[in-house]
C-alpha cells in the first residue's frame, strides 16, 4: 500500500477522490452490512478480502464529525478499481467502523 509524500498529499476528501479517479479508481465501492459488493461484477466480499492500494485519512480541524477516510481498492474477483469513502471517528456508525478496521488491516 502506498501513500503520497507530504508535498503531494491531497488536502481534503474531494482531492483524494479526484486523485484516485485520475489513477483509474473509477468504481464506487460501499460497505453494505458486513459485505462490500463489487459495482462491476456484483461479487460480494468481506472487507478483509478487498485489495487496498492507497488510503487517505482526513481529520476535521474543528469538528470531529468531519473525519473521513478514502480508500483506493481493487476487487479480488474481477480486478475492478474503485473508491470507498467513509466517515470515521466518534460519530461514525460502530458497525461500519468495525468493517473499516478489517479493511485497513488487509492493506
Amino acid at each position: 500500500m502506498t501513500t503520497p509524500s507530504p508535498t503531494d498529499a491531497p488536502v481534503d476528501m474531494q482531492e483524494a477522490v479526484a486523485l484516485l479517479h485520475a489513477e483509474g479508481y473509477t468504481e464506487d465501492f460501499n460497505i453494505v452490512g458486513t459485505r462490500v459488493p463489487c459495482p462491476k461484477c456484483g461479487t460480494e466480499h468481506a472487507p478483509s478480502q478487498l485489495l487496498v492500494d492507497r488510503f487517505f485519512r482526513f481529520e476535521g480541524e474543528s469538528d470531529p464529525a468531519d473525519e473521513s477516510i478514502v480508500f483506493g481498492v481493487r476487487c479480488p474477483s474481477c480486478g475492478a478499481k474503485g473508491v470507498l469513502v467513509s466517515p470515521y471517528g466518534p460519530d461514525a456508525d460502530p458497525e461500519v467502523m468495525q468493517q473499516l478496521t478489517l479493511l485497513t488491516r488487509n492493506g
